[in-house]
């Protein structure tokens, strides 16, 4: 069983704060361990003063959720109600939150961690978590939900960022209703 030490989530924090950097962006980045505590926070200078509480909630989501914010977006519009109700089931600690710039960090196909970004554009956060978390050699890919074992990514034709087809249904024919 592999866990998210100090140590590695410093580096994907300085990594992320330096890619942001890069962007012209100044960010909040949080990472979180496999149940969603706080390992590391860090705020760059100008960052916004609320960043940090939403860098912290991105990851969260990633963390106990165990699939990157993107991937839960369809299912969250398609259940608003039960989005809201998760952060207010007793324990919850922070809201869920299913956006760009929350990704699950995964090793050897292992959930481990998650992290958030917070600061730049939805597209912007996205971009700094994905390359950060690429670079220092962690997973991308999740299954769909309710596909065991049927990896989604960035590439892959004829799927949705849920990892749904265009009609609805995952890859085995059955619908994606997101549980």
């Amino acid at each position: 069983m592999s866990t998210l030490t100090l140590d590695a989530a410093d580096e994907i924090v300085d990594a992320a704060l330096k890619r942001a950097q890069s962007l012209g962006k100044a960010v909040s980045v949080a990472v979180v361990d496999a149940g969603g505590f706080v390992i590391s926070v860090r705020r760059s200078d100008g960052a916004r003063p609320l960043t940090p509480d939403i860098a912290r909630a991105k990851a969260y989501t990633a963390a106990v959720m165990q699939r990157p914010g993107k991937m839960l977006k369809k299912w969250q519009e398609s259940q608003p109600v039960f989005f809201a109700q998760l952060s207010q089931l007793p324990g919850a600690a922070l809201p869920i939150m299913a956006t760009e710039g929350s990704v699950t960090i995964k090793k050897d196909g292992e959930i481990i961690g998650g992290l958030g970004i917070a600061g730049g554009t939805a597209d912007e956060d996205q971009q700094v978590a994905d390359d950060v978390l690429e670079s220092l050699g962690y997973e991308l890919e999740f299954a769909a939900w309710g596909v065991a074992g049927t990896p989604t990514g960035p590439k892959q034709s004829g799927t949705t960022e849920a990892g749904a087809t265009d009609n609805g249904t995952t890859g085995n024919g059955t619908t994606d209703k997101g549980a």
